[in-house]
């Protein structure tokens, strides 16, 4: 695997199980940002019970700041759960669509790219290729090193979404 792009110094992911109401999203934005702490990535998507919406949240920063940010976040009335993940136990995916220009001499070494990745294309034109892969941070980084030669054209990624181990509970 080919160095990062993106920095992973003091990065945290923290999931919050909360209420599946409008205005809560933006109350848990505002207590990152009073601490001055910039939100890397969120996703948030219903849980199991349709009245929850599960939170993942991607930060950098400093793990004392993020501690705070947490015990502040799980003390909002619409928040059932509040909790930094440590990266070992659970399992983190991504999903990213990377759209490339398309020239059909290329074809074979995008394919080898493309099964070293566990990606595969999705839509192909005469100019462009889009390409879809599932996998960590890390793993989606690295093949976005590996397109830029091919001419990268666009690149939207979900954010990290997270699931613990064995029986605990995200």
């Amino acid at each position: 695997m080919k160095k990062s792009i993106r920095s992973k110094k003091n990065q945290h992911t923290i999931s919050l199980l909360v209420a599946n109401k409008p205005g809560v999203l933006v109350r848990i934005a505002l207590v990152f940002a009073r601490r001055g702490f910039n939100i890397d990535s969120l996703t948030v998507s219903p849980s199991f019970d349709e009245r929850f919406s599960r939170m993942t949240i991607t930060a950098q920063g400093d793990p004392s700041t993020l501690e705070q940010i947490i015990k502040q976040a799980g003390k909002l009335i619409d928040v059932l759960n509040a909790e930094e993940h440590a990266p070992e136990k659970g399992i983190e995916k991504e999903l990213a669509l990377f759209k490339i220009r398309y020239k059909a001499q290329s074809k074979i070494t995008l394919l080898k790219i493309l099964k070293k990745f566990h990606a595969h294309i999705i839509e192909k034109t005469d100019v462009s290729v889009i390409i879809e892969q599932t996998g960590t941070s890390d793993e989606i980084d690295g093949l976005e090193i590996e397109l830029k030669p091919f001419g990268l054209i666009e690149l939207v990624r979900t954010g990290k979404i997270l699931i613990a181990r064995g029986n605990e509970p995200t």
